[in-house]
Order: structure tokens, then C-alpha cells, then sequence
């Protein structure tokens, strides 16, 4: 499947809160719609049906049309979207019930749409059908971005809880407040005018989960579209010239376990190492032109950071040379359960961004 071109829904919801759009789900869709081909960005796969299925955060899609109204199918899901027509944010979208909608109410002409998954999916996928148009609209290109970015990592990455700001929240407040859009990855790519995937999942380490929970890690999820292994994401334009890379604070943010495999810290160390190592070799292979960047926060008494320090240097001791590490201080760790802040996110943004500018990445 060509991501360039694929057919794919915009979801929209039955709490929809948009400024002069008319939206409406149709009970008896119209028979003579036709499929307008959408650019998407983010890790999914086609569902068989013309649509796509997407589990990992940061997906988004977007789409140009000539015309008043477009209209979009909406599969099962549970998750919250962002709207944009034309570049302004145009509605909030939350789980949207499936169907056929119509977003009516925008002025004749040229217009671009994109929708922009905002939470995180763990527990399950959500699913697409595309955009349409009907009769009178015509269909514009896609828009086509030269640049792409990665990014890799845990809940810092996925921006979980960073719009509320209270360290104690529900598991209900921190899916509300968890706003992909609005991380480090996203920002950084739209300053770079890039296009992104951001392929992480909260709580997940390298090779020790929070608290030493029972699921895959970030490595070994990584290969598939979904969780549950069904699927391998549709990618074969997908060349990112950088990929930034934070994780390793859910295997040390808490103490080890009786009966976990690792019987001191330092195995747990050594074994770290390793696998990020092994990790960072697989995508070098797919990825041979790529800049490495890895970052990390001071917390954990700075384990995490110096863990990281020493893959960097390890890697680079094997001949690895397009390999750095940024540190990120000081961050006010305000947002749910003691992650980073949209504030945050920003500062994370622009170290990251320093660091890009001033070595010359070659996008």
C-alpha cells in the first residue's frame, strides 16, 4: 500500500465542538460519493477494506478538495482527534460513532483537511474508512513533504497526560489530557516542515517495563502495526534522514522485583545496553543515511541519561559515527504522574532542534 495515497477516514465525532462547520452523521449516505486520496503520516495498516487500522500514536492524515463539503467514514474506535481545515484548529473529536459524516459550512474553493489522532490506543485500534467528496467537488494533490522524522520512545514521547496540569490523575483524565499533537516529536516536525512517525508506547523500556509489567517492550513491538502482532505497517517510502530516540526510564524508574530475571542493577544495566544497541543496528539497517539522536531527561537520579550516554558511546566505539546524545534538564515534570508538560515538550522541542541545526543534519 502506497501511504502517499490512500483512501482514509477522518474521524469525527458525535461530541464534536466546531466553530461555523456543520458536521452530521448521515443515516442514508449518499450512493454517488467518490474516494479522495489522502497523504498519511504515522505507522498503520490497510484494513481490507479500503481503509486503514492505527494503534500507534501520532497518526494523522490529510487531504485537498475544490469544493463546500467533504465527507468521511468512521470506524470503531475510542480516542479524541484534532480537526484542522486550512491549517486553523477547527474541532475537538471524541469517540466518533461509526458511519458516514458530513462536514458542510466552508466557502467555495480550495481547502485542505487533516485530522490528527491526539490519545494514545493501547487497548485496542481504532479504524478508518477516507475521505469522500460528491458530485460538483473535485479532488487536489495531496500535500508532499520532502523531510521525514522518527521518533522512538516511551510516555515522554507519546505526551502522556501533558495538557492537565496536576501530578495525581484518573486513568479517564490522563486519556483526556494525553495530546500527542501537542509533544516534542510533532513540534519538531512541523518547525522542519516534516513529515513524522511517533512510534512509542507508554510505559515500555527497552527491556524492563514500569514496575516490571508484563508486555512486550518498545524493541520487540516495534516490527508491527498493531500491538497484537497481526500486521506489519505499510512503510515502504519511509526513510526518515533523523531519528530521535528516548527510553529506558521505565526499566529504572522503579526498583527490581523478586522473581524478575535481572538479579542486581548492574545486569540490569549490562543487559540495557545491549539491546538498545542491538536495536539502534536494526534501524541503521534500514535506515543507512539516518541521524541517531537520543535524549533523556536528568530524573531517576540521572540513570537514564547515563545509560544512554554509554549506548551512544558504544555504538560509536563499533564505527557507528551518525550517533548522538542531547541532554534535556530542568524540565518541570508538571503533568500527569510526573511527565513532561506541553511546556516541557517544548523545551524538549528546542533541544533537540538546537542540536539538529547546529551539526548540519542533511535532511
Amino acid at each position: 500500500m502506497n501511504k502517499a495515497l490512500v483512501a482514509f477516514a477522518l474521524l469525527l465525532a458525535s461530541n464534536v465542538s466546531a466553530a461555523s462547520l456543520d458536521v452530521a452523521r448521515l443515516p442514508s449516505p449518499p450512493s454517488d460519493l467518490t474516494a479522495l486520496s489522502a497523504h498519511v503520516g504515522g505507522r498503520v495498516m490497510a484494513d481490507g477494506q479500503g481503509g486503514v487500522i492505527q494503534q500507534w500514536p501520532g497518526v494523522y492524515v490529510e487531504a485537498a478538495f475544490e469544493g463546500s463539503e467533504v465527507y468521511v467514514r468512521v470506524g470503531e474506535n475510542h480516542a479524541i482527534f484534532h480537526l484542522r481545515v486550512d491549517d486553523a484548529d477547527t474541532a475537538t473529536l471524541t469517540s466518533p460513532e461509526p458511519g458516514l459524516y458530513v462536514v458542510k459550512g466552508l466557502a467555495k474553493g480550495a481547502h485542505r483537511v487533516r485530522m490528527e489522532v491526539a490519545t494514545e490506543s493501547q487497548s485496542g485500534v481504532n479504524r478508518f474508512g477516507g475521505f469522500w467528496l460528491a458530485k460538483g467537488a473535485s479532488a487536489l494533490p495531496p500535500p508532499v513533504r520532502a523531510r521525514q522524522i522518527e521518533f522512538i520512545g516511551d510516555s515522554h514521547t507519546v505526551g502522556y497526560g501533558n495538557t492537565l496540569s496536576r501530578l495525581s490523575c484518573t486513568q479517564d483524565e490522563i486519556w483526556a489530557s494525553t495530546d500527542t499533537t501537542v509533544a516534542y516529536g510533532p513540534l519538531i516536525a512541523r518547525h522542519y516542515d516534516a513529515d513524522y512517525q511517533v512510534n512509542a508506547i507508554s510505559g515500555r523500556g527497552v527491556v524492563r517495563n514500569y514496575d516490571g509489567f508484563a508486555a512486550d517492550t518498545l524493541p520487540q513491538a516495534y516490527p508491527f502495526a498493531v500491538f497484537d502482532k497481526s500486521g506489519k505497517p505499510a512503510d515502504d517510502a519511509w526513510n526518515p534522514a533523523v531519528v530521535v530516540m528516548s527510553l529506558g526510564t521505565n526499566d529504572f524508574s522503579t526498583p527490581l522485583h523478586a522473581g524478575e530475571k535481572w538479579t542486581s542493577r548492574e545486569q540490569l544495566h549490562e543487559d540495557v545496553e545491549a539491546t538498545y544497541v542491538a536495536f539502534i543496528q536494526r534501524l541503521r539497517q534500514s535506515h543507512p543515511k539516518a541521524m541517531f539522536i537520543l535524549w533523556s531527561t536528568d530524573n531517576v537520579d540521572g540513570e537514564v541519561a547515563a545509560e544512554a550516554r554509554k549506548v551512544v558511546a558504544k555504538l560509536k566505539a563499533l564505527g557507528e559515527s551518525r550517533i548522538a546524545f542531547v541532554p534535556v534538564n530542568g524540565l518541570a515534570m508538571s503533568a500527569c504522574d510526573a511527565h513532561p508538560s506541553a511546556a516541557d515538550d517544548a523545551v524538549i522541542a528546542g533541544a533537540i532542534g538546537h542540536y539538529i541545526d547546529a551539526n548540519a543534519v542533511a535532511w
